[in-house]
């Protein structure tokens, strides 16, 4: 199983721009906002899974791309997208970062991670969160006494073995989680888009769900898998905000 080269992005978008371009497109969604500029920005080459942690630490991704590619995207750029981003420098900072990122990982490694995810689950032709769903599941008295992170936990822990009945991955296998906790939780609604119908407009939907930050400790089991699993991310909506694992030494 071969791993192509990995390399993490670091900008700092520029809050003002950032709130025009959600103003104009008509989203209160960043994480939509930030996977249209980041499309308007590098098309199909955008980077993903990403993760905005506030306006003082700005946007961290991970990419493919290496230091010649990264800047013959960022020249070829729309440069609104691009200013928007943070890509280019200016005077409060001096443009993206980008640094290469290991894919050769010891077996047995243990890594601090921390995950925003979006721990759904389909009921019928919807997402359910998970917590909900176990709820209803449990029935009666019994379901205040579900935990909210032993079934976000139990979420993660699937997600990263697969669903059995389903082919196997490159990225399943990668890890053991020896420890979670549910650092954050909020309820946040997302923006999704329908495909350009025959009026050529794409219909925006709100959809209500659980926004949830989990911590903890992994062992790597599989390196070759963990590399791909970085690389891909964790869970749905990894083109918006969700699923970039973020690493750490342990302890």
């Amino acid at each position: 199983m071969t791993t192509a080269p990995l390399y993490l992005l670091h900008t700092q978008p520029d809050p003002r721009l950032l709130t025009t371009w959600m103003v104009r497109h008509r989203t209160p969604d960043p994480g939509e906002a930030l996977h249209g500029l980041l499309r308007a920005a590098f098309g199909t080459q955008a980077p993903q899974p990403f993760r905005y942690l506030d306006e003082r630490r700005g946007l961290l991704a991970y990419t493919t791309l290496d230091a010649p590619a990264m800047a013959e995207q960022v020249a070829l750029a729309d440069p609104l997208a691009a200013q928007a981003l943070g890509l280019a420098a200016c005077s409060n900072h001096d443009g993206y970062r980008l640094r290469s990122f290991p894919t050769q990982w010891s077996q047995d490694k243990e890594l601090g991670f921390e995950v925003r995810v979006r721990p759904t689950v389909r009921s019928g032709q919807k997402e359910q969160d998970a917590f909900l769903h176990a709820v209803t599941l449990a029935g009666g008295p019994q379901g205040t006494l579900v935990d909210r992170q032993a079934v976000y936990t139990q979420w993660l822990r699937e997600h990263l073995a697969g669903h059995e009945g389903v082919p196997r991955q490159p990225w399943q296998g990668a890890v053991q989680l020896l420890d979670v906790q549910l650092s954050a939780f909020a309820r946040s609604r997302v923006m999704r888009r329908t495909q350009p119908a025959g009026d050529n407009t794409r219909k925006g939907r709100a959809i209500e769900g659980p926004d949830a930050i989990l911590t903890g400790r992994l062992h790597v089991t599989d390196p070759a898998a963990f590399a791909h699993l970085l690389a891909r991310g964790v869970g749905r909506h990894r083109a918006y905000g969700f699923g970039m694992l973020l690493l750490q030494r342990a302890g």
